[in-house]
């Protein structure tokens, strides 16, 4: 045997040593995960789409032609920010009243058993109910008539207003500041409630002028998912998700492999078990070498 042959040999069994010692390969989805929707960065346990991310938040987030999506009962809103280190998301309802504009707005909810959960900055004004509304049942309880009293009234003095039907610096005894946490902290059912609109204010600029209010729902969402397989995905390289059938973990390589825990030996480093395996296969390998070219000494 030539010794450019059986080098070639030893480098053919390497390489499909090498190949075996890789991590299993398993399908995930079409899916292709990403780092970023829009402008919003995008982190486990989130995921841009089905297979990405922790599958406890894969029915409620997605992103969707560039625009990142929070999904519930009452409905599909948009997602303005995302801050990771106080777990909190900030979502916007398409219909929900502000100073400068008030409609008629549907109900908004959380899903029971859902990884999120009301912020406790969101203050939640309800617009337009009807006198006989159970929020100003005195047993009840539930509208703040203290300090609430004076956000009814600034909201009460915009000219968007209007748009539900009443006149500008209308008498608050249509305007509730609702206490949802003794509600069960799930949301707002409005038809319930007997009110035309809502709004949530989750931080006051200038308190004396609601058109510098800030609007918004912020949500808290629960970040007890974090793994060691995920951080471990992600320092070689890959991005968090979740097998398609048993919605068990996987790690997605950016080389389009994914595996069931990281992504050494995938053209990015080796891991301490991979290159173990790696090791050993090179030991054996290069005894099989000397082996072989013992004839040419």
């Amino acid at each position: 045997m030539s010794l450019s042959l059986t080098i070639s040999l030893f480098l053919f069994f390497l390489q499909n040593s090498y190949a075996n010692a890789a991590l299993p390969i398993i399908s995930v989805n079409n899916t292709t995960c990403q780092t970023t929707c829009g402008t919003i960065p995008v982190k486990y346990p989130f995921g841009t789409g089905y297979g990405c991310g922790h599958p406890a938040f894969s029915s409620f987030i997605s992103c969707n032609h560039g625009t990142l999506l929070f999904s519930t009962r009452t409905g599909t809103y948009t997602i303005s920010s995302i801050d990771y280190p106080s777990n909190t998301i900030m979502v916007n309802d398409p219909f929900m009243s502000n100073c400068s504009s008030m409609q008629n707005s549907g109900s908004f909810g959380i899903d029971s058993g859902s990884p999120f959960s009301l912020g406790k900055e969101n203050i939640f004004v309800l617009l337009g109910c009807s006198t006989t509304s159970p929020v100003f049942d005195p047993k009840e309880d539930l509208c703040d008539t203290g300090s609430g009293t004076r956000v009814c009234r600034g909201l009460y003095s915009c000219k968007g207003v209007n748009g539900i039907g009443l006149p500008q610096h209308a008498p608050i005894n249509t305007c509730c500041v609702y206490d949802y946490e003794a509600n069960a902290g799930l949301g707002l059912d409005l038809p319930k409630l007997q009110c035309s609109s809502y709004a949530s204010v989750y931080e006051f600029v200038d308190q004396g002028d609601p058109m510098k209010w800030k609007f918004g729902i912020s949500l808290v969402y629960n970040y007890s998912y974090d793994t060691d397989d995920c951080r471990n995905c992600e320092d070689s390289g890959g991005l968090c998700g979740f097998q398609s059938l048993d919605k068990s973990f996987a790690c997605i390589c950016r080389n389009g492999v994914n595996t069931t825990t990281n992504c050494f030996a995938r053209g990015y480093a080796w891991s301490g078990t991979t290159a173990l395996k790696v090791q050993t296969m090179l030991a054996i390998g290069g005894l099989l070498l000397s082996l072989m070219l013992s004839p040419f000494w």
